[in-house]
């Protein structure tokens, strides 16, 4: 029995050797670039940073690079939890997060299709409401004024808010809401998220994930006016 093994074994053993060559010649010659370095990142994010709507992973292409990179430095130093996130990044110095920044901010590229479909006419109407004039007697700002008027951020380091999962955008005001997810003193989105009832947090996801996007680009900063409230992540 054993001899009749070992013709096999001379001939399995020598291919094997050869497909390890060739595999480990493969990895040595893979192009060194960003999107090469980056696909630990579209594990999740999706091909190139698109993602999807769906879910809880965010589009992170064509996003603001000073937004991401302050994403970035959060995850980093544990203002925002995500043990993933956290791993990836943990030894990562300033200047390569900004590299990861400005290489996913330049990718414009189109969006998926609005996911929320047939939502309640009030739902829709409350949400419009607090996006785009806010509530003056609760003290809560518009969402466009800060996100811009056609919410699609404001550069260089405030996000849009369509074309992300509705599940996504709910996870967010509750992240804020409970000091889970933090941001730069004072923190403009803890505040307002705390002075959101639950009912208007998901008024206003719903609108935003119904919404299509026409037009990706973030706005310069000094097109979208002065911001309603002093942010320390550097809304302008």
């Amino acid at each position: 029995m054993r001899r009749s093994v070992l013709p096999f074994l001379r001939s399995c053993v020598p291919a094997a050797l050869c497909l390890l060559a060739t595999a480990a010649a493969s990895a040595a010659t893979a192009p060194d670039t960003m999107a090469q370095r980056m696909k630990a990142c579209v594990a999740c994010h999706g091909q190139e940073g698109r993602a999807t709507n769906q879910g809880f992973f965010p589009r992170i292409a064509g996003k603001p690079a000073g937004y991401l990179y302050n994403q970035l430095v959060n995850f980093r130093e544990g203002k925002r939890q995500n043990a993933t996130m956290a791993y990836l990044v943990d030894h990562m110095s300033d200047a390569y997060l900004r590299e990861i920044a400005a290489y996913f901010s330049s990718l414009d590229l189109p969006y998926p299709p609005p996911q929320t479909t047939h939502a309640p006419a009030q739902t829709l109407a409350r949400g419009e409401q607090l996006v785009r004039h806010g509530d003056a007697a609760r003290g809560i700002p518009a969402c466009a004024s800060c996100h811009g008027a056609a919410m699609t951020g404001v550069a260089p380091a405030v996000p849009g808010l369509l074309g992300l999962p509705r599940d996504y955008v709910l996870a967010q005001f509750g992240a804020w809401r409970n000091g889970v997810r933090q941001a730069a003193a004072p923190d403009c989105m803890g505040d307002i998220a705390r002075r959101l009832a639950a009912e208007d947090v998901t008024a206003m996801a719903t609108w935003l994930s119904s919404q299509p996007v026409t037009k990706g680009a973030a706005v310069p900063a000094g097109d979208a006016g002065k911001p309603p409230m002093e942010c320390g992540s550097g809304l302008r």
